[in-house]
């Protein structure tokens, strides 16, 4: 898959994660750029939870969203 399509596909998903975890800035959304530990991170500090809530978080918005971005990249 091509930079621009992956970069495309990450603003679609961005506004996804920003209705779950609305505490998420644009900022932080810009430096996790896709990446799940960096996601797991901030959920973690604007939201303080802990390394394992935030997992079970992500991995339960994961389970409901069948088009998971961190699994097709």
């Amino acid at each position: 898959m091509n930079k621009d399509r992956m970069e495309g596909n990450w603003l679609q998903f961005k506004g996804k994660v920003k209705e779950q975890w609305g505490k998420l800035t644009d900022d932080d959304l810009d430096v996790i750029a896709g990446k799940r530990d960096q996601l797991l991170g901030k959920i973690q500090e604007r939201h303080g939870l802990s390394q394992e809530e935030a997992e079970k978080q992500v991995t339960a918005w994961k389970d409901r969203n069948p088009t998971d971005f961190f699994e097709r990249y």
